[in-house]
């Protein structure tokens, strides 16, 4: 009896001590996520204040005749499209246009900024490809005053390593911009505008893209 007592004193201990540290590692657990989620919830306030601090688009600072290209080969090209044509916009589209192939009498070449491995595969270009042709582009709408507008409507479904790459150079060259909010969480966008001093609209979500091009083209 003596031994069993012991015995059970013993193991009586042995799951005080477990619960202890398995209310240790939850609190270890609870602790790190709400570090993560602060750490979240800062990234998007700070991305959302550089946002704001952003001189915003003068009405009318584009015009007609406009292009309309992608860069990426995503599809958020094709609902530029019908935003333009919804804000009664004339715009010419050809996603895969060349610096080459600029015309002299384009005002503003319109960016549809989202990477698209499909997309890209379907133009038979790989992603270097495409940053070569964005990069000529842009040099060519600058050599011949064109104004560049950037787009990124798809919000953060059009984030990520591919996409990215094709942030950066549209974003540096770009005279103004029209971002989904939601899709620059990380300020990736609003770091680049604001470090040129480029004016720019951010919308809640796509639809809002209307009325931003509407501003842009003073209508």
């Amino acid at each position: 009896m003596k031994k069993l007592g012991i015995f059970i004193a013993a193991s009586a201990l042995t799951l005080s001590l477990a619960a202890c540290g398995s209310g240790a590692s939850s609190t270890t657990t609870t602790a790190a996520a709400a570090e993560t989620t602060a750490a979240s919830s800062a990234e998007t306030t700070a991305a959302a204040g550089a946002a704001t601090e952003l001189t915003e688009i003068s009405a009318g600072m584009c015009s007609t005749p406009a292009i309309l290209t992608s860069i990426g080969q995503s599809a958020d090209v094709d609902i530029a499209n019908t935003l333009c044509t919804k804000a009664g916009i004339e715009v010419t589209m050809n996603k895969n246009i060349t610096g080459a192939d600029l015309p002299d009498d384009c005002k503003t070449l319109i960016l549809a900024v989202g990477g698209s491995s499909k997309g890209l595969g379907a133009a038979g270009i790989d992603a270097d490809q495409e940053l070569a042709r964005t990069d000529a582009l842009i040099s060519a709408a600058k050599e011949k005053g064109i104004i560049v507008l950037a787009l990124h409507t798809g919000g953060s479904a059009r984030r990520g390593t591919l996409s990215d790459s094709f942030i950066t150079p549209a974003f540096q060259g770009c005279d103004a911009a029209i971002v989904v909010s939601e899709g620059d969480s990380d300020g990736l966008m609003s770091g680049i505008l604001s470090g040129n001093g480029t004016p720019a609209i951010y919308v809640d979500n796509t639809a809002g893209t209307l009325d931003a091009l509407k501003t842009a083209f003073g209508l």
